[in-house]
């Protein structure tokens, strides 16, 4: 089995307090590019799990990440030789590692079943793992597990994502956010939540990554009809009419900064 974990993005992302267990109550529009890690799955002795790719690096402890903490979790029969393409970096704001766990999810509801609790177990692994089992455009509250549907007016929209190699961990941001509530999310399709929402956490990451302040700048300078940062940072994404339009910016991009990392894709 092949499956790819689709790189996750928020359209907007609302801080809305922080909680007396220490996570915060947030409002988000999660979507997903149809692009991302890759995992394939073989028969094996025993359960097995390798990185490949450019970012297999930055994962030192295999069975400490969260695939193989997945592939522990679940039932799925034989041994299974777990081969993971790490084409996102990581501690990027693409939700990487949950989204490596949802597609191991989606592999093993498709070569037995999931148990009846598989929400719970993924919401164990990270708060964003049950928003990337299903990988479609929802809100999610609470921590970011309690999701809802949402009229989705934009699969198929060009999309381009730009790193500038800096990781950033998602803790530190968090305690950055000054504590300020600025509203909940704006309702609406996906596209009117997108365009009138924000992401509070982008003041805070630029505060520890002034990088992120450079993509951004550098995005808005393409075009596009939308460029925010994701998650935490410190990648952004760029939204865009037409294929073409995502095209050129990246080949800007690419000239005026060759040492970014992007990624283009559509979203779901």
């Amino acid at each position: 089995m092949i499956e790819t974990a689709y790189a996750k993005i928020n359209l907007a992302l609302h801080v809305r307090k922080r909680r007396e267990d220490g996570y915060h109550e947030l409002e988000t529009l999660f979507a997903f590019v149809d692009a991302g890690d890759l995992l394939s799955v073989a028969p094996a002795e025993r359960d097995c799990l390798t990185t490949i790719g450019e970012f297999a690096g930055a994962i030192d402890d295999p069975f400490g990440n969260i695939v193989g903490k997945a592939l522990t979790m679940l039932p799925h029969g034989q041994g299974w030789a777990v081969m993971l393409e790490k084409n996102l970096p990581v501690a990027a704001g693409l939700g990487g590692g949950s989204a490596d766990a949802g597609a191991l999810f989606r592999m093993v509801e498709r070569a037995h079943r999931l148990p009846q609790d598989w929400r719970e177990k993924a919401a164990s692994l990270g708060a964003d793992v049950p928003a990337c089992v299903l990988s479609e455009t929802c809100l999610g509250r609470g921590t970011g597990t309690e999701l809802e549907p949402v009229e989705n007016d934009l699969a198929g929209t060009p999309v381009l994502l730009v790193n500038p190699r800096i990781p950033l961990a998602t803790g530190p941001v968090f305690k950055a956010w000054d504590g300020i509530d600025r509203g909940a999310l704006p309702e609406g399709s996906v596209r009117e939540i997108a365009r009138s929402g924000r992401n509070d956490l982008e003041t805070p990451a630029i505060s520890l990554c002034p990088a992120i302040a450079d993509v951004l700048a550098a995005l808005g300078e393409t075009a596009p009809w939308l460029a925010r940062m994701s998650g935490s940072g410190a990648t952004c994404f760029a939204l865009y009419e037409t294929q073409a339009d995502r095209d050129a910016a990246a080949a800007r991009i690419a000239q005026s900064q060759p040492g970014w990392w992007q990624m283009s894709g559509a979203l779901r």
